[in-house]
């Protein structure tokens, strides 16, 4: 049943078809008129621009992708370590959709609300679970025997085909759009400022902290621009996401969304504290000190009470760890560092202790690494408090939001802030022994003397590191720490002794040298995580097998799309040149992002404002290359490799040593953002000259791109500074390409399907 639209009867003219059967009424006649008029004026002229349309299509797609990686990952937990797989779905499905533009398919426009209510009634019904080894990679949650909690094997290809099957129906207009907007070089212009206004619409929603409902009202306020003319085909398309919104609100409303994080609170069974929970993970108790677990007191115990009068926590969390130091630790000022303001500002609120509301406490919302690296205080001691997070840095790269803290350059940081008898202690769940050394040799490196180490069994395998100018004057006071770490048997528990002693028995202790195998299966020392290399998580360079098995899987189902969904005729104008400059552009994108989380931190806000820095340049490019006779020249590539290899021969971290931060800001810039706009007039003056072809090139372009994002993964073998490399080869080969100018496309029947068509 639909609505009955303009020039089909309604029941009024029926009664007066009855009077006149050959001739309406003039009364009728004048309605009929009427609805066709207000049809004609919706959406409105502008709307019927094919330009606005490719604006408005192009803001969808950025918006839905940024809602898909938002989103999915925040119900189903495996995806919260391959945000970039979704990510690489919406590339891969525009480039399939745009391709395919010339075919009629089932999937188009009106099938992509049905897709996404499809989707959402997956995430709202399926819960999936099983593990995976992890003996060389850790992800959070692991505990004991080796294995980390994680859905269904078969999630990750679902996801994968589901996302880019959405795409799909986004980027068949999109094909459309492109090969009606011309000149090229407009056309790109357009959809380059639609994506601009899908980061920022969605910025201003994560800025709010705003829930999924009201992020599916956007999505529905930009698909009702887009629909078709008639009310049918907005009901049609506009349904599905009214009950997509109304499920988003029912599995989320009972929860906070900070721009990292679902996050959820419930009470402790016996009512004295929280459980705060995260993308549906336990992550954090707020608790009264004394039943918190025995590590978090470890410095104080060890040094005793109000030794340190300034202490720096990185990783604050809801404030269990500034807590303890309040009370056991009578500590005289504490600065408290948390990445997320919602966790930050839950605390606040709900922690038993009201530990951020003491005088003696500043909370700053801010990356630790960041807050060191700006900060001009020194302290008595430095805590790095369980800073384990459940989220990538950002969408195009596999690093987390605490790689940065964790490597060799992070700890000289911290040294230079310490006082002259200063300590650092590093504490959380690690897991494997391995991880323990690792760190032990890190802190080894960054302080020049082997940390002193314990350990202690069950559940994650808890550990605590202490290094610094004052581990030295507490070995002189008490020789007998001094011993080599080594492994004891846990104390058999007695009757009415504290319930940690039993869940978390002490089973190791002692200095823990780089070379100290204790308990450690392999003796080859694990690689220290660099700046270049931030994967504390990962033992030694390596391909885990979870991401090589996820890889193959993108491939197949690539390679399925492709050669399904695009006709011959497009495959065959497949451009080289153009897939090459997509797949180079995408690691250069993502090394930069990498480059500026490391120097201005690794926050949301920093990673939307260098992403949408990065599509401004793009526009730049594109305004120049239209205004000025710019094609790829080899001029033109000899400046772009040049700026590469500068990029490449300068480390990432040699701005740091930069005391004045405008310079060092300005030369970072600089030198990250040269290549890329370099690299952006090169695809501008290729796209301009695509003609007839610009929605093929467009095409090979995205699937480059995607090739790129697979890539990304090398930098778990060979480092972020090396996929430099990578970058000047893809741009070599594209220069190679450059002058085989793809076929244009055999015209077929006329079945391009309009933008609001299925």
């Amino acid at each position: 049943m639909g609505f009955i639209g303009p020039g089909s009867p309604s029941w009024s003219d029926r009664r007066g078809r009855r009077r006149h059967r050959d001739q309406p009424s003039r009364r009728v006649a004048r309605r009929d008129e009427r609805r066709t008029r207000v049809s004609a004026a919706w959406p409105g002229a502008l709307l019927r621009r094919k330009d606005v349309q490719l604006f408005l299509t192009s803001f969808l797609g950025l918006y839905a992708e940024l809602l898909c990686i938002r989103w999915m990952p925040a119900h189903v937990r495996f995806l919260s370590y391959f945000t970039n797989f979704i990510l690489l779905a919406s590339f891969l499905g525009l480039g399939v959709g745009i391709l395919s533009a010339r075919r009629r398919l089932l999937l188009g426009p009106r099938t992509f609300p049905l897709l996404l209510l499809f989707a959402a009634i997956l995430i709202a019904a399926a819960r999936f679970e099983l593990h995976i080894g992890s003996a060389g990679v850790l992800y959070y949650g692991a505990g004991e025997g080796g294995t980390a909690p994680a859905e269904n094997a078969l999630v990750l290809p679902a996801a994968f085909l589901l996302v880019s099957l959405l795409f799909v129906c986004i980027g068949r207009p999109l094909g459309v759009l492109l090969g009606q907007v011309t000149p090229p070089l407009r056309a790109y212009a357009f959809d380059i400022g639609g994506s601009l206004a899908g980061i920022a619409a969605f910025f201003v929603l994560s800025w709010f902290e705003q829930p999924p409902a009201v992020w599916f009202l956007g999505l529905l306020l930009i698909t009702l621009l887009l629909a078709g003319p008639t009310w049918y085909d907005r009901a049609f398309m506009l349904a599905p996401l009214v009950v997509s919104a109304i499920i988003a609100w029912n599995i989320g409303a009972s929860y906070w969304w900070s721009p990292y994080y679902k996050i959820g609170l419930t009470p402790t069974d016996n009512h004295d504290g929280w459980e705060l929970n995260v993308n549906e993970s336990g992550h954090q108790a707020m608790l009264p000190s004394e039943e918190k677990e025995p590590f978090y007191r470890s410095a104080y115990d060890l040094f005793g009470a109000g030794q340190f009068q300034r202490v720096l926590i990185i990783g604050a969390g809801s404030g269990s760890d500034t807590a303890i130091g309040l009370k056991y630790g009578q500590v005289g000022h504490i600065d408290a560092v948390e990445i997320d303001p919602v966790i930050a500002r839950l605390g606040r609120e709900f922690h038993p202790e009201q530990p951020f509301s003491d005088p003696r406490v500043d909370v700053h919302v801010d990356d630790g690494r960041s807050f060191l690296r700006k900060s001009t205080d020194t302290y008595d001691l430095i805590i790095f408090a369980l800073p384990d997070s459940l989220t990538l840095t950002s969408q195009f790269s596999s690093l987390r939001l605490e790689s940065f803290l964790f490597t060799e350059q992070s700890f000289k940081e911290a040294r230079a802030h310490l006082t002259s008898n200063g300590a650092i202690v590093l504490y959380n769940y690690y897991r494997e022994d391995w991880l323990l050394r690792k760190l032990a040799g890190m802190l080894e490196g960054a302080f020049g003397q082997a940390p002193y180490a314990m350990s202690y069994g069950g559940w994650g395998r808890a550990g605590v590191l202490v290094d610094g100018p004052r581990l030295q004057t507490l070995l002189a006071q008490r020789p007998e720490l001094r011993q080599p770490y080594r492994q004891i048997r846990a104390p058999t528990p007695q009757l009415g002794e504290d319930p940690y002693a039993i869940m978390l028995p002490l089973v190791g202790s002692g200095v823990l040298a780089h070379d100290n195998t204790a308990g450690d299966t392999d003796p080859a020392p694990p690689t220290p995580a660099s700046d270049d290399w931030p994967l504390m998580y990962l033992r030694n360079p390596a391909l885990p097998w979870p991401f090589v098995t996820g890889l193959a899987m993108v491939g197949v189902i690539a390679l399925g799309l492709i050669f399904g969904l695009a006709p011959k005729t497009a495959r065959r104008g497949f451009n080289g040149h153009m897939f090459f400059l997509g797949a180079a552009f995408m690691l250069l994108e993502t090394r930069s992002l990498v480059t500026f989380a490391l120097l201005f931190g690794s926050t949301w806000l920093v990673n939307s404002l260098v992403f949408f820095a990065i599509l401004c340049s793009v526009m730049l490019a594109v305004f120049l290359s239209a205004r000025f006779p710019l094609r790829p020249s080899v001029p033109l590539y000899v400046l772009l490799v040049a700026a590469l290899a500068l990029a490449f021969l300068v480390p990432q971290d040699a701005f740091l040593s930069i005391d004045v931060l405008p310079l060092r800001y300005a030369l970072a810039s600089l030198v990250a953002f040269l290549p890329v706009f370099l690299a952006n007039l090169v695809f501008a003056g290729s796209f301009k000259g695509t003609g007839p072809t610009a929605d093929v090139a467009f095409a090979s372009n995205l699937i480059g791109i995607m090739l790129g994002g697979m890539l990304e993964y090398t930098s778990l073998l060979i480092g972020y500074q090396n996929l430099l490399l990578i970058v000047i080869g893809f741009y070599l080969l594209s220069a190679l390409l450059l002058r085989r100018r793809a076929p244009a496309p055999a015209p077929e029947t006329d079945s391009r399907v309009p933008v609001a068509a299925t």
